[in-house]
């Protein structure tokens, strides 16, 4: 039982940790150049140069600081499971998935209104932000 606990503990700091590692790489060293592959890809963010190397960093930013509170809040609930039956452990752990895939994906709606708040439609910056 307890190295499925282990297996689920290591499973369930992944999304923090990639979440950490990429964040702080798109604000070190984001994708230069506009790609449908990798970074931050909205059709917002593909407009210009300007808004994907903005939509970058503002994810960069987001991501690393939900990756760090995430990450020791993700352990918290397996806790209380350790040394429990592996339906009670696997259940746990998916509950702390679904919701870590939920903060990451929720990550979507502040980029995207930052990049609405500094550039209009066209991909243009504001005069005056909103």
């Amino acid at each position: 039982m307890i190295a499925f606990w282990l297996f689920m503990l290591c499973m369930d700091l992944l999304i923090p940790a990639v979440m950490i590692v990429f964040g702080r790489m798109f604000l070190k060293r984001p994708p230069k150049n506009i790609n449908s592959t990798f970074g931050y890809r909205t059709a917002m963010s593909m407009k210009n140069q300007d808004t994907w190397d903005f939509a970058q960093k503002c994810c960069g930013r987001l991501w690393y600081r939900c990756g760090r509170v995430m990450l020791p809040v993700s352990v918290t609930p397996l806790l209380f499971v350790m040394g429990r039956d592996i339906g009670v452990i696997g259940n746990a752990g998916l509950v702390v998935a679904a919701v870590q895939v939920a903060v990451m994906l929720g990550t979507i709606f502040p980029v995207e209104k930052a990049l609405k708040r500094t550039f209009d439609r066209n991909g243009f910056r504001r005069k005056t932000p909103m």
